[in-house]
């Protein structure tokens, strides 16, 4: 893959980027509507298709926020149109890389030291290009490790790429304007949070430390010494992400480990931790050669208050969601239904919501679920597909704290459903007060 010699780092730079998309994208329209004229039956796939690209070489291109935001939204299926999806999931894996003297900068600002005169071997070639950082392969005293590297001006750029997004997102989102700007600000602080290497290396010492008894799940461990605001270095974990994976037809026993790993993986920040990986794409785990789940990335982290935990989890995991008035009273809790609401909109929400959480809490109401039956997610990409296009649901509701616990769920469900995994789901339960 070619490479990367230089990033947009200031705004203007950036800004500039963004503004000649527009126009390529605004091209691609005229030139639809141009070949309308002669074929009316032809469909948005063509335009959807150079939307994508134009999009997506831009932001892979700028990197940090704007291109998290790409690998966010190709992890909503039922948001976007297909070749979106297909083309922004690229950002899950293989972003350009960046050339080997804007890594050697890098280390040098941050440790006074090329990588070669750190660590005993260092391969100046990326393995893995993401959103806000690149993987290289090291070693150090006969020790394998992988060095993260941030890319220049990530950190600094979160706002202003966050501004220079909301068009797109506009448009892509369908959403309004106090929905979108709780959304932008909620993705701006966890966004913060992880570029900020020195906060992640903390939390994940913290978190591989908590989560070191569950089974079949293993971690790398961190050298502080070697890391820095902008680099992380860790153990070098061998594996397989999910597609390499599943190309070599394991058997529905191990599916079912890796599954049930992922499962307990999750289920227990939730429920025992209380702050959970909120970053649940296929780029983030390897199957290791003796079949474990090893997990690579802590980046970011989404903290459950008790505000939200406790009504959240009661309407899925107890008897909240058989009566109406408790149920109402968590939705009102939630901000799912406003005080200002009138009796017609109350019933309304009441009875959308209810199906929605109904819908989520599935896995959740039995001993076990198999996430490989399609009827399941059919049926969830039908009420998002149908929620879409309901006036109703363009003004905001919920809490900020649904756009990454959803996200979390929503991802560890796909990633299940693409295991086709079954999986003994009350192995740790929610908490809820009695």
């Amino acid at each position: 893959m070619k490479t990367q010699k230089s990033i947009p780092t200031t705004k203007v730079e950036r800004s500039a980027k963004f503004v000649k998309t527009g126009f390529q994208i605004g091209g691609n329209y005229i030139k639809h509507y141009s070949k309308k004229l002669f074929n009316p039956d032809l469909d948005r796939s063509q335009l959807n298709e150079d939307n994508a690209t134009d999009i997506y070489q831009s932001l892979s291109e700028l990197k940090g926020s704007a291109l998290k935001i790409a690998q966010m939204l190709s992890m909503d299926k039922n948001i976007l149109p297909k070749s979106y999806v297909d083309k922004f999931t690229q950002s899950q894996y293989n972003a350009p890389p960046l050339s080997g003297p804007l890594i050697v900068r890098t280390f040098t600002r941050n440790f006074g030291k090329t990588p070669q005169e750190i660590f005993d071997t260092f391969n100046i070639n990326s393995t893995n290009a993401a959103s806000i950082g690149q993987v290289h392969q090291a070693s150090l005293n006969g020790k394998k490790l992988a060095v993260k590297i941030q890319y220049p001006g990530v950190g600094d750029s979160i706002s202003s790429d966050l501004n220079l997004v909301k068009p797109f997102a506009f448009r892509l989102l369908g959403m309004d304007e106090r929905e979108l700007a709780i959304y932008i600000k909620e993705v701006e602080e966890r966004l913060l949070e992880e570029t900020d290497y020195e906060l992640e290396v903390k939390r994940s010492i913290e978190f591989t430390e908590a989560c070191k008894n569950l089974p079949n799940i293993v971690f790398p461990s961190y050298y502080p010494e070697f890391s820095a605001k902008r680099i992380i270095t860790m153990d070098w974990i061998e594996g397989q992400h999910l597609k390499e994976f599943l190309n070599t037809n394991p058997s529905q026993e191990l599916k079912n480990k890796i599954g049930q790993a992922l499962w307990d993986f999750y289920n227990f920040q939730q429920h025992e931790l209380r702050a959970v990986h909120a970053d649940p794409h296929p780029g983030n785990f390897l199957i290791t050669p003796d079949e474990n789940l090893g997990v690579i990335d802590f980046g970011c982290i989404k903290e459950l208050p008790d505000d939200f935990y406790y009504p959240f989890f009661s309407l899925i995991s107890s008897d909240v969601i058989k009566d109406k008035a408790k149920t109402i009273d968590a939705f009102r809790k939630l901000d799912m239904i406003h005080a200002d609401d009138t009796a017609q909109q109350v019933e309304f929400y009441y009875k959308s919501y209810k199906e929605m959480i109904e819908l989520f809490a599935k896995p959740y109401t039995s001993n076990s679920f198999d996430f490989g039956k399609p009827e399941f997610f059919t049926k969830l990409y039908e009420y998002g597909e149908k929620i879409s296009k309901m006036p109703e649901f363009k003004q905001a509701r919920g809490v900020k704290h649904f756009i990454y616990v959803n996200r979390t769920n929503f991802g560890l469900y796909t990633i299940l459903h693409e295991l086709n995994a079954v999986v003994k789901t009350d192995t740790y339960k929610p908490k809820v007060l009695v």
